[in-house]
């Protein structure tokens, strides 16, 4: 017998045995780091797929992205990291690719995706003016679609159990007043429905797509309700001459806040245990809104990146006016904050009490599941 081959043999017995205890050692911690997070709704929580799509709601020039790692547009709406970016950091993962790229493929796939699609709203009619976007329904068929792929590489029943110990979260609502109802003057829906009945009509709709998440498989899930919307620099912009807040756009998320509430519960008591939990995006924005100082922001009603009154009009582009110091500024563009409102906002995500995150807050979440 050759003596190299012998050797050889040697050197490959023991990097597998040094390999077989670095996966001993390494495995828990890679279990608990594991856990997929699935990203549907709109431009709050998109990580660039409308990137890949003809439309105008898109942020993929700067200076978007210009507190990124990269410093570069990523086709979020912020100047840095979402709220998507800073849970899955949170959960110590990597953020979701957007379900477009080309690079969501292989491996990458376990780590979960992102669906969100700037402009969306619960309704398809929501966002007409950006043409080609992702809606919610198509969103989901996409979620259909991603486990199908994952399934041919790791199986039906490892991807289905992926797929329910995931976490996820869906952000919708705000476009179907903002870029529907109070989008133009007498516009379709405002002349279909009065506010109320308007409300109604979307929480049920909304009911549907949450039901079709849990046909799905999710079963750990994230809801946020709209922001206090008349209070965001494009509504103060347009509605706004001294600076207080748009009362009817206001009125529009105390209505739709509390009956999403209303109907999560409804929905967690016909499933018969907790799956979907409602986030209170309204007092998360409204503590920084009512007293910017105390956060550390100059002001909650100046956008860093815009033009016009409160730099409100229009998008953030190249020309724009554009803040030296994105963490002063509570809000990023015209409609988004920045990265630090939304460190703040994860923060309540993560420990909030009841009065942010109802029934329960993501850490004990994740405290619960680690029992299981």
């Amino acid at each position: 017998m050759d003596i190299s081959s012998v050797n050889l043999s040697s050197r490959a017995l023991l990097i597998f045995l040094v390999l077989g205890v670095s996966a001993v050692l390494i495995a828990p911690h890679q279990a608990q780091a594991a856990r997929a997070f699935f990203v549907f709704g709109d431009s709050l929580v998109d990580n660039g797929n409308n990137d890949y799509l003809a439309t105008t709601a898109r942020a993929d020039s700067p200076p978007y992205g210009i507190d990124y790692p990269t410093h570069r547009p990523t086709g979020r709406f912020s100047n840095g990291l979402n709220i998507p970016d800073l849970i899955s950091e949170a959960l110590g993962a990597e953020s979701t690719l957007p379900y477009l790229s080309p690079q969501l493929a292989g491996e990458r796939l376990l780590v979960g995706a992102n669906f969100a699609s700037a402009g969306i709203g619960i309704l398809n009619d929501t966002g007409i003016q950006f043409l080609n976007i992702i809606r919610i329904t198509k969103q989901l068929e996409y979620f259909q679609q991603y486990q199908t792929r994952l399934s041919s590489i790791i199986g039906v029943e490892q991807t289905q159990a992926l797929v329910n110990q995931a976490l996820v979260l869906i952000t919708l609502g705000g476009n179907d007043f903002v870029n529907n109802y109070y989008l133009i003057p007498f516009s379709a829906r405002s002349r279909q429905f009065s506010l109320p009945d308007y409300v109604v009509y979307i929480i049920s709709e909304y009911k549907k797509v949450l039901r079709r998440l849990y046909e799905l498989g999710s079963r750990r899930v994230l809801v946020t309700g709209t922001g206090p919307m008349g209070c965001v620099p494009a509504e103060l912009a347009q509605r706004s001459r001294t600076g207080e807040c748009a009362v009817e756009l206001n009125r529009a998320a105390n209505l739709f806040n509390p009956q999403l509430i209303q109907m999560i519960n409804q929905l967690n008591s016909e499933i018969g245990t907790t799956i979907f939990v409602a986030v209170n995006a309204v007092q998360m924005h409204m503590d920084f809104i009512h007293d910017p100082q105390a956060y550390g922001f100059v002001t909650s009603k100046i956008a860093c990146c815009g033009q016009g009154p409160y730099n409100g009009l229009g998008l953030c582009t190249p020309l724009s006016n554009l803040c030296p110091n994105r963490d002063l500024y509570a809000f990023w563009d015209a409609f988004h904050p920045s990265e630090r409102a939304n460190r703040i906002i994860v923060r309540q995500i993560l420990t909030g009490t009841t009065e942010y995150m109802h029934p329960m807050n993501l850490s004990t979440i994740l405290a619960m599941d680690a029992k299981v």
